[in-house]
């Protein structure tokens, strides 16, 4: 058994995709490819593959993980070459190779976004009172019910630059198996601290990364 991981994009029509309807295409695709994919034993026999990172419906990405295993050897450009003729509109296979670390070596994921409105300036004044504040509480809906969070000491602004009509900003959260945020809690935070209307727009995951910020792979 070959185990493999695909990087792969998540773009335009495709990110309203659902992660369930994503698990639903791969087995599409699989079968479509005609690669010698593994199947899971048992009475009710399927080809095994997980996603390291289940994605919100309507963000796009630029680095999502697929673990699959085939029977064969098969060269890696192969793999990707033959998952890309039959993948759907929007999802491209970037690179394929062999599984180095567990997917419980993730902790955090970068996300870029954009802020859209009529008054920027205003806006950028009122982001950074919200990230001077002491802590950062919002609500957080998880299996045991809705919580209060302070994602404050978990947040990390890579930049925040004023355009035309919008705030751009790149943000790094918590990502894996113990704490999984995303852009939305700060979005309901920015939202209860300003007056400003904005729009999200552009909301995109750009990287993946292990503990000591090397990038998953």
């Amino acid at each position: 058994m070959i185990r493999l991981r695909a990087v792969f994009s998540k773009k335009d029509r495709a990110k309203y995709i659902s992660h369930l309807d994503l698990n639903r295409c791969m087995l599409r695709t699989f079968r479509r490819s005609g690669l010698p994919i593994w199947y899971t034993e048992g009475f009710h026999s399927h080809p095994y593959f997980s996603f390291a990172l289940a994605l919100s419906l309507g963000y796009e990405s630029e680095c999502e993980i697929l673990d699959f295993n085939l029977n064969e050897e098969v060269p890696f450009d192969e793999v990707r070459d033959r998952l890309n003729a039959v993948m759907p509109d929007g999802m491209e296979i970037i690179s394929v190779a062999e599984q180095v670390r567990k997917i419980t070596a993730i902790t955090n994921a970068e996300y870029s976004f954009s802020l859209v409105t009529d008054k920027p300036e205003s806006l950028i004044n009122d982001i950074k009172s919200l990230i001077n504040q002491e802590q950062i509480l919002i609500e957080k809906k998880t299996k045991k019910g809705v919580k209060t969070v302070d994602i404050k000491p978990d947040m990390k602004i890579v930049s925040c630059e004023v355009s035309e009509k919008s705030v751009d900003m790149v943000m790094r959260l918590p990502a894996g198996t113990q704490t999984n945020y995303n852009p939305s809690l700060f979005f309901e935070a920015l939202k209860n601290v300003s007056d400003m209307p904005f729009e999200t727009a552009e909301i995109r995951r750009t990287g993946i990364f292990c503990e000591n910020n090397e990038i998953f792979s």
